[in-house]
């Protein structure tokens, strides 16, 4: 299938979603979101895709965030369900994501890795929340999620001020999982994918769905108590078995993801 917004490439169990609007920074509008929602609806149906990573093309930016010029034409049109990049609304999903930041992450476009799992961010990479400045907030995610991550005030101080964070910064106030020489972001994230990858796939959508779902519980007991789906079906798999049984026989497991 043919994408006019993004390009799609599957690696194996890897899905790399680049988004392709380079003349504009990644900008994104209405068709674009549309059209990412898809490919985030077919990765997750996919039983033998596990990981997903997303980028932005060319070595400037991962996205600068919404297509402003769109908006003030008018011809703003409506966003899928799942969101801003078809990824800032969609809270079931269990795999894991890697936002490989190379350049500017501005606005949505932040919005976006901060909806993935794990953000690699390039040297060059340069974060920001700045719909302040132009009459608007942060409203894909940007206000809830930040907040959520890493201190409350260092958050405000972005939010409130729309001031720009480079990718050494983000790292040290918690944001960013990992850095990566520029140029060098996507495949520091497909290494990342290589470790997970190495992991139970259902292991690892438990932990992921305990993770969220957990923070959502009033105190630590009630997280423990609680049940997740995820986690029981794990328990109930094959991998259950096979990760143990690999262990003992010294071997590496064969996951079946079942």
């Amino acid at each position: 299938m043919s994408h006019k917004y993004c390009t799609v490439a599957d690696e194996g169990r890897v899905r790399i979603v680049t988004l392709n609007r380079p003349e504009v920074l990644n900008a994104l509008h209405s068709d674009a979101h549309m059209e990412l929602a898809q490919v985030w609806d077919e990765f997750a149906a996919r039983d033998d895709l596990w990981v997903g990573i997303v980028t932005g093309a060319g070595d400037r930016a991962f996205s600068a965030g919404n297509d402003l010029k769109v908006t003030a034409a008018g011809k703003r049109g409506p966003n899928p369900p799942s969101g801003f990049g078809g990824l800032c609304s969609r809270l079931d999903l269990d795999k894991p994501l890697i936002a490989a930041v190379n350049g500017i992450a501005m606005g949505g476009g932040f919005e976006i890795a901060l909806a993935c799992d794990i953000i690699i961010a390039a040297e060059n990479a340069v974060f920001a929340l700045p719909e302040p400045r132009v009459g608007l907030i942060a409203g894909a995610g940007g206000v809830h999620r930040l907040p959520r991550m890493i201190p409350q005030k260092q958050a405000l101080g972005m939010i409130l001020t729309g001031r720009r964070v480079g990718a050494a910064e983000g790292k040290e106030m918690g944001f960013v999982t990992a850095l990566a020489p520029e140029g060098q972001a996507l495949a520091e994230a497909r290494r990342w994918a290589e470790m997970i990858l190495e992991c139970s796939p259902m292991a690892v959508r438990a932990s992921k769905q305990c993770v969220y779902r957990g923070m959502d519980e009033a105190n630590l007991a009630d997280a423990l108590a609680a049940r997740y789906p995820t986690q029981e079906a794990n328990m109930r798999s094959e991998d259950w078995i096979e990760g143990p049984k690999a262990f003992a026989e010294k071997r590496k497991p064969n996951w079946k993801n079942k």
